[in-house]
């Protein structure tokens, strides 16, 4: 890794006014200075922009009017030579600047290898590479806030503090074992270790404490709205997304298939799921959507139960109560527009606490109500991307769970006056998994895997 030089297009393939190809490596500015003609690369200062032409060295052919960026190690985002051409946004343009710079030595990166590149160059450790992949993927303000923090080494920090105050412990068990003789080390390192320990551990609950918040702005609530037909379930998609993405008639039954968008609700990112009307019916198309609509009930993490304000409840919303009585769910009475003739105590009594929002969507009633019911039940009104280190990442979390049981088991061995060289054994353990966030102990498979998620020219 680093011996030879990548290329790769950094910005997203499609017409637009400018897009990027990146080189990064050893024989970035040669490869670079083999097509572009304009200023002599080996001699302008770092970081600055020139204008020029790439030309194809085999045919003399212009391929495109470009602005060349030139990036020297180490102060680059791979601590190699980086130079960056920016072509016209074209499919082809950029395509054929990188199929230029193939030809004349570079090879294609692989998903992520840039961002591996700073990482395995020390620029940024795994966690910041991490931030990197959920700043590209943020889909709210806070996501974003949250993952910039984590670029920028909030959770790199914390982490690196916390692994020093458990290393302190494991330097004194050492001493300990070296100079039996002198008891007041043992006392010493005893109480030390006892203090550590429940100051790691206190932190690490703190951190797991907010890592469900820190899930739902990183990946989203996979949100089903279910309903019988014709209740207002479409629209109250389009309502959310605020542009028709789902087909609204006054025919029972239209929406055949699920829909899925994206929105962001109060700071919370949604993953809508319009699903087919939930009826019992005796047509086949439709009701194999009334099939994907319960295997959508089944995997949501959040529910909202579109009523009929306008009539009174059926078997059919009967039958929806029994299937979601154990899942998180906002009920909504749609149409109060409309007389009311739905039995709200029946309605209370079968959504068992759960909020209840009276809603018109065709006057555009009651939205401001759903979307603080829905960030009250996953924020409990309180989410703060500018105070707290959150922890997103599914594989930070369960480090953390293992962590955070191995200090138990050294807290519980410590109240039983365990030799300390024993408890160490679940000290250093702690040490190592919180190294694996970081990347200080983790395996190059994990490396790997961790990086190929990433999209190409990152």
């Amino acid at each position: 890794m680093g011996l030879d030089t990548i290329a790769a297009i950094s910005t997203p393939i499609g017409e637009g006014a400018i897009g990027i190809v990146r080189l990064s490596g050893p024989r970035a500015l040669e490869i670079a200075q083999m097509v572009y003609k304009g200023a002599d690369l080996f001699k302008v200062k770092s970081h600055t922009i020139h204008y020029g032409k790439v030309i194809d060295p085999e045919t003399n052919e212009l391929v495109d009017e470009v602005m060349t960026t030139v990036m020297l190690a180490p102060r680059t985002y791979t601590r190699e030579d980086v130079v960056e051409i920016n072509c016209h946004g074209g499919i082809v343009a950029v395509n054929r600047v990188l199929e230029l710079l193939l030809a004349n030595g570079a090879r294609i990166a692989e998903p992520g290898e840039f961002t591996k590149r700073a990482f395995l160059n020390g620029r940024i450790d795994l966690s910041q590479a991490e931030g990197v992949m959920d700043l590209i993927r943020a889909k709210t303000d806070k996501a974003m806030s949250v993952a910039v923090k984590q670029v920028d080494g909030r959770l790199s920090t914390l982490i690196q503090r916390l692994r020093n105050e458990l290393i302190e412990t494991v330097a004194h068990v050492e001493v300990n074992i070296d100079y039996p003789e002198y008891d007041d080390v043992e006392e010493m390192t005893h109480d030390l270790m006892n203090t550590k320990t429940k100051e790691v551990h206190q932190e690490i609950v703190r951190l797991l404490q907010v890592a469900r918040q820190g899930r739902i702005l990183r990946e989203g609530i996979k949100t089903g709205i279910i309903g019988r037909p014709n209740v207002g379930k479409s629209s109250l998609m389009n309502t959310l997304v605020q542009e028709t993405k789902a087909i609204v008639t006054e025919i029972p039954g239209t929406t055949r298939d699920t829909i899925e968008e994206y929105v962001n609700v109060r700071g919370v990112p949604l993953q809508l799921i319009d699903t087919a009307g939930i009826r019992e019916t005796e047509d086949i198309v439709e009701r194999i959507g009334v099939e994907r609509s319960h295997q959508v009930l089944k995997e949501s993490d959040l529910l909202l139960f579109v009523l009929n304000y306008n009539e009174p409840l059926t078997e059919d919303d009967k039958k929806l109560f029994e299937a979601v009585k154990d899942l998180q769910a906002v009920i909504i009475l749609n149409k109060t527009d409309l007389p009311k003739k739905i039995n709200m105590k029946e309605v209370e009594q079968l959504s068992m606490g759960r909020p209840i929002i009276p809603m018109s969507i065709l006057e555009d009633e009651g939205i401001d109500e759903l979307e603080n019911a829905i960030a009250k039940l996953f924020y409990a009104g309180e989410v703060d991307s500018g105070d707290f280190t959150y922890v997103s990442n599914a594989r930070h979390i369960q480090l953390l769970k293992e962590a955070k049981r191995h200090l138990e088991d050294a807290m519980e061995a410590l109240e039983m006056n365990i030799p300390i060289d024993i408890v160490q054994i679940d000290i250093t353990r702690t040490w190592e998994l919180l190294g694996e966030i970081i990347g200080d102990t983790a395996s190059e498979a994990l490396i790997d895997q961790l990086f190929s998620q990433f999209c190409l020219g990152k």
